[in-house]
């Protein structure tokens, strides 16, 4: 593929693309890539006024919806609002913040990146015509999923560990939705991306020391617009596959532009990734439908 950018993104006139987490980061500078396509944006946001901005420079084909992936009521009401979209981006998440609860009740970092975009996905996925891009983590290398305790109930609380496990979550959904759709005969994709190295801010809103030590690390991270790159290609290619991991193509992944990437083996477990689906849709209450 090259060095792909942004200006290589196809016309995406006449379609519709949902970003979670747009108002900021890589949702935004996604955004507004897709908006300076063609495409109609719906940047799905919990903080509505920070995303003012972002669609404001997108225009006229931008609008501002809420979503808090860490209440399932909002996401609901969200999915409820919507009536046809092309292409979702999960991207929104929080990273290895304190111990704390989402409104249901979930591990803050399992609940939001993973179980959030989980119900999300399924509430919308009659209305999705063409693909799903699921975004992950190189930090999903350091995660397992305790499917006997995935909310750390019952273990002592790891935030890095926390977010491991919740962007592994990420990557195995996307691998597992990739294997159901296919199933059931759906032309739909489902990929996954991870943004290497990139300043984003998300780095900045841990809660801890670590705030100050990331921050210093910006300053050697790719810009949130190169970070953004992979999910973009995933989210537009026509050439990419269903069921691939799309990462920078630089050492060690951290930079550079879009390839298809390898991940754990702990992702490929398929079993695990079952496992979890059930757990997801017995947590959330959203009960996936496939039809041909």
């Amino acid at each position: 593929m090259g060095n792909w950018t942004a200006r290589d993104i196809t016309d995406q006139t006449g379609r519709t693309v949902v970003v979670t987490g747009a108002n900021s980061g890589i949702g935004a500078e996604a955004a507004k890539a897709l908006g300076a396509a063609g495409a109609t944006v719906i940047l799905a946001c919990r903080n509505v006024a920070k995303a003012a901005p972002v669609a404001a420079a997108i225009g006229a084909n931008a609008q501002v919806r809420p979503l808090d992936l860490a209440d399932l009521a909002s996401v609901r009401k969200f999915a409820d609002g919507i009536e046809a979209v092309d292409v979702l981006i999960n991207n929104a998440g929080v990273m290895a913040v304190p111990k704390s609860s989402t409104v249901d009740g979930f591990e803050t970092q399992f609940g939001t990146n993973h179980l959030g975009h989980f119900a999300l996905t399924g509430l919308l996925l009659d209305r999705i015509t063409d693909r799903v891009v699921t975004m992950s983590s190189l930090m999903h290398r350091i995660g397992a999923i305790a499917l006997d305790d995935p909310n750390w109930q019952r273990r002592r609380y790891g935030r890095w560990f926390a977010y491991g496990q919740s962007k592994l979550a990420n990557l195995m959904f996307a691998y597992e939705l990739d294997r159901r759709l296919t199933a059931a005969g759906s032309t739909v994709k489902s990929l996954a991306a991870h943004p290497g190295y990139a300043s984003t801010g998300l780095q900045g809103h841990t809660g801890s020391p670590w705030d100050r030590v990331m921050g210093i690390g910006n300053l050697f991270a790719q810009s949130a617009a190169m970070g953004a790159l992979p999910a973009l290609y995933a989210a537009t290619s026509d050439s990419v596959s269903s069921g691939t991991f799309v990462g920078p193509d630089g050492p060690f992944e951290q930079r550079g532009h879009p390839r298809v990437v390898g991940s754990s083996a702990r992702s490929h477990d398929r079993a695990v990734a079952a496992s979890l689906w059930d757990e997801s849709e017995r947590l959330t209450g959203v009960t996936y439908r496939f039809g041909k």
